[in-house]
C-alpha cells in the first residue's frame, strides 16, 4: 500500500488551492449579548479552534492528490464533496496504512473504525441525489489523518472542517475591551445582490433605539448637565443565505454600539427590552438553474478489448429546499440545461488487452501406421504479457484445431486377442490359461474367423501351479479355480489314492486304486460373462530397420458380443506403441535402384512390390519396404 500511495499521491498541495482560517470558537458572548448562526454543525467548545478549508482545481493529473493532514487530537471532523462527481475521497494514516479507498480499490460506504474513532463514509449513488461523498468522525484522533482526493473528473471541490485544541487562548490587545467580538472572524460576507450585500457601512446601519445606560451621570444639583453616553442597537450584518438559489432564510446580526462614536460595546449596555424586532429575513428569491443529474457508469460491455459503458443523464431543477437542507427537485426539459452541454451518455472502455491463441508445435506423426488415425499439436492461450492462461480467457470460437484425422491407407484384417487369464486351471500341477481370439477390420467389424491373414492365435496355453500332494484312495480334491475370470474356461481337481489306517492317512501308488472308478479331473466352467474388456492385435513390424523405429498394435475395447465400447478401465489399457531397432543404420547406396514414379508409397502400402513390374518402377521404395518389413514382405509374396 505504501508504494502505491507514494507513486500515485501527488504533492500535499498538488494543484489545489487550500484556504485556512481559524475561528476562535471558545469565546462566548457575555450575558445579554445576542447570538447568531455561524452555519457550523456543532457548537465550538471552550479551548478549541475550528479549522476550515476548501480544495478545488479545474484540472489535475489522474490519481491520488493530498487535500490536508488533520493532526492527532482533532475532533468534529467533516469532509464533504460540494459538487457530485466521479472523484472519490480517500484516507490514510500517518504510518501509511490505508483506511478508505486505498490501492485503487473503492470501498463500500459504511462505518470504519481507525485512529481511535469511528469514521462514517457516505456516497449517495442515486441519480436524483446532488450530494457528493462525505466522511465524518467525532474524534479525537490518536494519530495524524491524511486526506486524499482520487481525481478522475475535472472541477473537484472538497470542503473540510475540524476542531483542534487551542494551545494558548488569544489575549485581547491592551486598548481593546475583552467583550468586543471581532466581527470579521465570526460573520460571513452576505451574498452578492442581496440587501446590504457585503459588510454594511456604518452610515447604512439600521438604528433601532437610543437608550442611555443606567449608569449614566445625571444632572448635578447646580443645574449643570454632566456628559451622558447613549447606547443603541445597530444592525451589524447578515449571515449567508441558507440556500444558494431558491427561497431561503438568513439571520440578521445585531450589536450594541455607542451612539456618537459607533463603537461596538458590551451587549449589556443596551436596553434588552428595546432589542431587535426580527432576527431572520427572506433571501434568494431567484429560481435555481436547471442542472444535469449524471448517473454512475455501467460496467464495461466486454471483459477485454474495446467495449462500451453507459450512464443515465437527466435534466433536473430544484424547486424547494427544506430547513434541514433537503432538496426537492423535478425533471425538466433538456433545453433548460442546454442540450449542447449535455454530458456524454456513452463512453469507450477497455479493462485489459484480450489474450490470444498460440500454436506451439507442428502436427505430430499419425497415430497409426495404417488406417485412419489422428495427428495432434499444442495450442495454448497466451496473455499479452506472454503468460499461459486458462483457455476460457481466449475466444473459444477462434481456437485452432488440436486434433486432425490422417489416413495411412487400408489396413489388413487382423487377429485381436483378449489378455491371457491371470489364473491357471489347476491349483497344483499342470493346467491351462485361456484367452479369446477374434478377427477384426475397419474398427471392430466382426468377420468370419477364416478371413484374417495368418494362423489363428492360440486361445489355450499351458501353465504349472507347482507340485500336488498325494492322497489315500481315490480322493477327489476340491475343484480348482476357473481358468478364466469371465467367459468360457476350464477347472480341474486332483485325484489321490489314499490309504486310511485308523485315521492315519498315507498316500500310496495310484495303481492300487486302478480297480476303482476314476473321477473326472477336468470340466468346463464359466464364472460370468466377460462384459467389456481390452483386446489387442499382434505387434506390427518395426517402422525402421535401424536408427530407432517403433512398432504398434491396435487396442480396442469390446463387449462380449464384440461390439466397440468406451466403458473399459482407462488405467488398464494395454500399450499400443513400442520403440524398436535402436541400433545405428549403415549407409547403403545403390545408384541403379530408384523410383520412376512419385506415388511409389501407394505401391508399398498396397503391397504390390511382390510383382516384378512394380519392383522395377518403384525400386527404391520397394527395397526400403523389404528391409523394414522383411517377414511380412516374404509372407505376402509366398501367399500370393
Amino acid at each position: 500500500m505504501a508504494g502505491l500511495w507514494q507513486q500515485q499521491l501527488g504533492s500535499p498541495w498538488s494543484g489545489g488551492a487550500l484556504i485556512f482560517f481559524h475561528v476562535t470558537c471558545f469565546l462566548f458572548p457575555t450575558s445579554g449579548a445576542l447570538t447568531w448562526d455561524t452555519n457550523h454543525n456543532s457548537s465550538p467548545s471552550k479551548g478549541f479552534e475550528v479549522v476550515k478549508g476548501n480544495f478545488s482545481r479545474t484540472f489535475l493529473r489522474v490519481g491520488y492528490h493530498k487535500i490536508v493532514e488533520i493532526p492527532a487530537g482533532a475532533c468534529n471532523i467533516s469532509i464533504q464533496e460540494t459538487i457530485k462527481s466521479r472523484n472519490y475521497l480517500a484516507l490514510q494514516s500517518q504510518s501509511g496504512t490505508s483506511i478508505i479507498n486505498g490501492h485503487w480499490v473503492i470501498d463500500r460506504p459504511g462505518y470504519y473504525t481507525a485512529l481511535g474513532t469511528q469514521l462514517t463514509y457516505r456516497r449517495p449513488n442515486e441519480i436524483r441525489s446532488r450530494s457528493g461523498e462525505s466522511i465524518t468522525a467525532p474524534g479525537p484522533l490518536t494519530e495524524d489523518l491524511h486526506v486524499y482526493l482520487i481525481y478522475q473528473q475535472p472541477g473537484p471541490s472538497v470542503y473540510y472542517e475540524y476542531s483542534v485544541p487551542s494551545n494558548t487562548l488569544p489575549t485581547p490587545e491592551a486598548d481593546t475591551p475583552s467583550y468586543i467580538l471581532p466581527l470579521a472572524e465570526t460573520v460571513g460576507q452576505s451574498v452578492e445582490g442581496e440587501e446590504g450585500g457585503g459588510h454594511d457601512d456604518i452610515s447604512n446601519n439600521y438604528i433601532i433605539k437610543e437608550t442611555p445606560h443606567p449608569n449614566q451621570v445625571s444632572p448635578d444639583p447646580g443645574g449643570n448637565l454632566a456628559p451622558q453616553t447613549t447606547y443603541t442597537w445597530m444592525k451589524g450584518g447578515r449571515t449567508e443565505c441558507s440556500t444558494t438559489c431558491g427561497p431561503g432564510k438568513r439571520q440578521v446580526l445585531w450589536e450594541c454600539v455607542e451612539k456618537d462614536s459607533q463603537t461596538t460595546v458590551l451587549a449589556d449596555l443596551c436596553d434588552p427590552t428595546a432589542g431587535p424586532t426580527y432576527q431572520e429575513e427572506d433571501c434568494n428569491n431567484q429560481p435555481c438553474p436547471a442542472y444535469w443529474d449524471v448517473g454512475e457508469w455501467s460496467e464495461c460491455s466486454r471483459r477485454c478489448g474495446p467495449g462500451t459503458q453507459l450512464r443515465q443523464v437527466i435534466c433536473r431543477q430544484v424547486t424547494h429546499v427544506d430547513v434541514n437542507g433537503t432538496e426537492t427537485s423535478v425533471t425538466v426539459s433538456p433545453e433548460l440545461c442546454g442540450s449542447h452541454d449535455m454530458p456524454e451518455t456513452k463512453s469507450t472502455c477497455q479493462l485489459k488487452i484480450c489474450s490470444q491463441w498460440e500454436i506451439r508445435s507442428e502436427w505430430s506423426p499419425c497415430s497409426v501406421p495404417c488406417g485412419v488415425g489422428q495427428r495432434s499439436r499444442e495450442v495454448v492461450c497466451v496473455s499479452n504479457q506472454g503468460d499461459v492462461e486458462d483457455d476460457q480467457e481466449c475466444n473459444m470460437n477462434l481456437r485452432p484445431d488440436t486434433l486432425h484425422n490422417c489416413d495411412m491407407g487400408v489396413c489388413a484384417r487382423s487377429w485381436f486377442t483378449s489378455l491371457w487369464s491371470q489364473r491357471c486351471s489347476a491349483e497344483c500341477g499342470k493346467g491351462n490359461r485361456t484367452r479369446v481370439a477374434v478377427c477384426l477390420i475397419d474398427h471392430a467389424t466382426d468377420l468370419p474367423l477364416d478371413s484374417c491373414e495368418g494362423e489363428r492365435p492360440s486361445e489355450v496355453a499351458l501353465c504349472d501351479s507347482g507340485p500336488c500332494l498325494n492322497r489315500l484312495e481315490w480322493y477327489t480334491g476340491p475343484w480348482g479355480q476357473c481358468s478364466a475370470e469371465c467367459g468360457n474356461g476350464t477347472q480341474t481337481r486332483t485325484l489321490a489314492c489314499i490309504f486310511n489306517n485308523d485315521g492315519q492317512m498315507d498316500a500310496v501308488d495310484p495303481l492300487k486304486c486302478s480297480s476303482l472308478a476314476k473321477p473326472i479331473t477336468t470340466q468346463p466352467c464359466k464364472l460370468k460373462p466377460c462384459g467389456i474388456q481390452w483386446y489387442v492385435t499382434e505387434w506390427s513390424v518395426c517402422s525402421r530397420s535401424c536408427n530407432g523405429g517403433y512398432r504398434v498394435r491396435e487396442v480396442r475395447c469390446l463387449t462380449d458380443t464384440i461390439v466397440p465400447s468406451d466403458q473399459c478401465d482407462a488405467d488398464l489399457i494395454p500399450e499400443s506403441r513400442q520403440e524398436c531397432n535402436t541400433q545405428p543404420c549403415l549407409a547403403e547406396i545403390n545408384p541403379s535402384c530408384s523410383d520412376q514414379y512419385h506415388n511409389c508409397l501407394v505401391v508399398v502400402q498396397a503391397r504390390l512390390c511382390i510383382y516384378p513390374y512394380y519392383r522395377g518402377v518403384c525400386c527404391a521404395s520397394c527395397s526400403r519396404a523389404q528391409k523394414t518389413y522383411p517377414n511380412s514382405f516374404q509372407k505376402n509374396r509366398i501367399r500370393r
